[in-house]
């Protein structure tokens, strides 16, 4: 005999399998300091503070004219 495998999965089995590995959104907050949209317990990347400190200095990295916009924008 030959033609259909004897294991064949209809294509609703696989369909319903499927259906858990959809991706997922990802969960955004706004940053209490800055208000910049950041993922939950984790430091802003826009201004380095996480529960009110400062973690990481995100100028040091900067050029001297993205540092000087980048300070009007965390003043705001």
């Amino acid at each position: 005999m030959g033609g259909v495998p004897t294991k064949h999965s209809t294509h609703g089995k696989v369909k319903r399998r499927r259906s858990h590995l959809k991706l997922q959104s990802v969960g955004l907050i706004a940053c209490p300091k800055c208000g910049a949209a950041m993922r939950p317990h984790r430091y802003c990347p826009n201004c380095g503070y996480y529960q009110k400190k400062e973690v990481v200095d995100v100028l040091a990295k900067l050029s001297k004219s993205d540092k000087k916009s980048r300070e009007k924008e965390i003043k705001k």
